[in-house]
């Protein structure tokens, strides 16, 4: 993860997988995600396999679901922790990350996944999560509903 250009992470295609899937939360940026991660888009189709993506949680890349660094001129603001997860989820198994864009809405995670808050002080482990890209939840870095009241595209 040292080729950071403007808050986005480079692709680097089938780097080394880790073995252990993470969501690193950044303050007022976007969603470092790391390990064997694969991004589908509404339809299903493959858009990224890698072991690093950097998702666009702002809701103002022109890139999307991936970002762009558009959080800086957007102004989004969040602190990088974790709102306290509602439901119990079983602990997670080996595998991949699967991470599928859902139109004009949240991010579906599915699969092993720990998510970490910018300070590393929070963690959750879970095998499923609906993540916040629209930028407005109140329980961030979780997706609250609010896209649909915002109007959110993308």
């Amino acid at each position: 993860m040292a080729d950071i250009l403007c808050g986005n992470l480079t692709r680097q295609g089938e780097g080394k997988m880790s073995g252990q899937n993470r969501i690193r939360v950044r303050a007022n940026g976007p969603l470092l995600c790391t390990g064997d991660i694969e991004v589908y888009d509404d339809a299903g189709r493959l858009l990224e396999k890698s072991d690093d993506v950097a998702l666009c949680r702002c809701g103002a890349s022109a890139n999307k679901p991936f970002c762009d660094g558009s959080h800086r001129q957007a102004g989004f603001r969040d602190d990088g922790q974790l709102a306290a997860a509602t439901e119990e989820v079983p602990e997670p198994a080996g595998g991949p990350l699967k991470i599928r864009v859902q139109a004009d809405a949240m991010l579906v995670a599915r699969g092993p996944m720990t998510i970490l808050s910018v300070d590393r002080s929070q963690a959750i482990t879970r095998n499923r999560a609906a993540l916040c890209r629209c930028g407005h939840s109140a329980g961030k870095p979780f997706c609250d509903g609010r896209h649909r009241r915002h109007g959110f595209r993308g």
